[in-house]
């Protein structure tokens, strides 16, 4: 593998994390984070966060977001 080639997937890695890092932002301060069914437990200094339906929700839409995607690029 080329520098070149190397240097080019470093870059495309970092321009996602940082979309992803956005998207985040983004979406905590919409509530995305705090949804009713996620699990909080608070003890003794200790704190456990477990955002089950968070990802659930958020499995599902990028679930129809890909299969949307894949469905325009089968249908050229």
């Amino acid at each position: 593998m080329e520098f070149s080639n190397l240097g080019r997937i470093l870059v495309i890695i970092g321009i996602l994390v940082v979309v992803v890092g956005l998207l985040a932002m983004f979406l905590g301060k919409l509530g995305l984070g705090r949804l009713p069914g996620d699990i909080l437990i608070k003890r003794d200094g200790t704190t456990i966060y477990i955002p089950i339906v968070t990802m659930i929700l958020l499995s599902i839409i990028l679930s129809l977001v890909l299969n949307f995607v894949l469905w325009l690029f089968r249908g050229r």
